[in-house]
């Protein structure tokens, strides 16, 4: 087996002979977006920021790869990551592509858009550039069985859209408004990020499409599969390089963020905001 001299030690080696084969990090972005339960976390800001600080502190990258596979979720996380990524690239000047695999959809359309490139299968589902919130109303019920639901609250908004509770019109109407201004953020930042899309048909309605459509709309630059593109861009001899994903097992995070003795008494206010937070944004979501 031929000697390989270390990376830290190749600056030591003549010029010609050292071997520049192109590398690119690979970063794999998969799941919903938010918090989903404590047994199986999403996709967030805290748990992806550590394989994305890695991939890009790579030394010798040509680029740096997301594999897309996301339906969305929380529209806050999924903005934090895009305006991470986005830091990143232009804090290390590398090109970024995005591929997307099964879906890349609402939230997941967003943090592709914060690649200069969109390649998606041609099978695959992109788009969904859109806000939803969803519930249940159970006054009905509780009414039928004899239970009285009894909320006090300091401020008339507190319990806005309380499932035990008959819907107000008035709450419906406050949603629309916070929709409305999330809507709007989402399609600004769509179409400061692709100015290639098609003016004639309204891409903000929510629909999806699938990648080889997404392509002629100007949602997605291309289809194919990261190897492929990656080899043509690049090179048959480019490495790729998988990042790994940082937020493990359930067992795993407890032993690794837990301190002996720790209360939620204990946790700093940004922590329990936080928590309040995701709390508060659990129907509301892209």
């Amino acid at each position: 087996m031929p000697f390989r001299l270390p990376e830290s030690l190749r600056f030591l080696l003549p010029r010609r002979f050292r071997t520049e084969t192109p590398r690119v990090a690979v970063v794999r972005l998969s799941g919903v977006i938010g918090a989903v339960s404590p047994i199986r976390p999403g996709l967030s800001i805290g748990s992806v920021a550590p394989s994305l600080e890695r991939a890009f502190a790579m030394p010798r990258l040509a680029a740096v790869a997301l594999i897309v596979n996301s339906p969305g979720g929380s529209p806050v996380q999924s903005h934090l990551i895009f305006k991470r990524i986005r830091a990143l690239a232009e804090e290390k000047e590398l090109k970024v592509f995005a591929f997307v695999e099964d879906a890349a959809a609402s939230g997941g359309y967003m943090i592709a858009c914060a690649a200069d490139e969109i390649v998606a299968d041609p099978a695959s589902i992109v788009g969904s550039i859109g806000v939803v919130s969803a519930g249940f109303g159970f006054d009905r019920l509780i009414e039928r069985i004899g239970i009285e639901r009894r909320v006090h609250t300091q401020g008339e908004a507190k319990a806005m859209l309380d499932p035990f509770r008959p819907e107000n019109p008035e709450d419906v109407a406050r949603l629309k408004e916070l929709q409305a201004d999330v809507q709007d953020l989402f399609t600004g930042l769509v179409r400061a990020r692709r100015p290639g899309l098609d003016a004639g048909q309204n891409l903000f309605t929510g629909a999806v499409w699938t990648g080889r459509k997404a392509v002629a709309l100007g949602l997605a630059d291309s289809v194919g599969d990261l190897r492929g593109t990656l080899r043509e861009r690049y090179g048959e001899k480019v490495e790729l390089h998988v990042v790994p994903e940082t937020r493990g097992s359930l067992l795993a995070r407890l032993l690794r963020r837990s301190t002996p003795g720790q209360t939620l008494a204990d946790l700093p206010d940004a922590t329990l905001a936080a928590a309040e937070a995701r709390a508060a944004w659990a129907r509301f979501g892209l």
